[in-house]
């Protein structure tokens, strides 16, 4: 099993407090600390603009204390993109936990998306649109990553509607995998003209639709 250093050293903390840097955690790992810091300047400025000195500014550690804990920058990138996807989606994993049937699950995704603009610019933007974009030709592994990602959402939203279609909750003649597929689309579109024209107007509109779409999906 990987060893991790740990940052709960009186030597390093004082370091830390030295330099100002914010450590979250006493027993954060030195992993978990330069993810903390790294994930939203690689989601801000992508695999290609971040530099080795952005991460060793950022983290105030040099490149040895950094490759000591990453086996290089792609392994960095796919780590932080990780992280993103966990920042700025994990509202959304709680608000369909909590929800107790299909048609309401649906309604707490696009109530998530209504945040989504405000809450991932925090972030740099959405990672997954970030990332599907910056890293198609310059970082396969990355790339796939986020194909993997958006796949993933998509197959949840295909499971919670065939949950609603075996619970009599949903229309039995919906289509889950087109249905999912359009739905996911349409908010990834709505969040990109949202991020390009910094107007989260064109997010809110397509949400509307999309409730529209779901109270339409009831089944009486």
């Amino acid at each position: 099993m990987k060893k991790t250093k740990t940052l709960n050293t009186d030597r390093y903390l004082l370091y830390l407090y030295q330099k100002n840097i914010p450590v979250k955690e006493v027993n954060q790992t030195t992993e978990e600390y330069i993810l903390d810091r790294v994930a939203p300047l690689f989601n801000r400025k992508g695999y290609i603009g971040t530099s080795l000195s952005d991460i060793t500014e950022i983290t105030q550690l040099t490149k040895g204390a950094i490759y000591c804990n990453f086996k290089n920058k792609e392994d960095l990138a796919l780590k932080a993109f990780y992280k993103n996807i966990e920042f700025v989606l994990s509202p959304m994993a709680e608000g369909i936990k909590s929800a107790t049937n299909a048609i309401d699950k649906l309604y707490a995704i696009t109530g998530f998306y209504r945040t989504y603009f405000e809450w991932s610019k925090v972030r740099g933007g959405c990672p997954l649109l970030n990332v599907g974009v910056d890293a198609q030709h310059v970082n396969p592994l990355l790339y796939q990553a986020a194909k993997e990602t958006a796949a993933r959402l998509i197959g949840n939203l295909i499971r919670i509607i065939e949950k609603g279609i075996e619970h009599q909750q949903v229309k039995p003649e919906t289509d889950a995998s087109l249905l999912a597929g359009n739905i996911y689309a349409m908010i990834e579109g709505g969040v990109y003209l949202s991020m390009l024209n910094d107007d989260q107007s064109y997010l809110q509109n397509i949400l509307n639709m999309i409730d529209e779409m779901i109270e339409q999906l009831k089944r009486q």
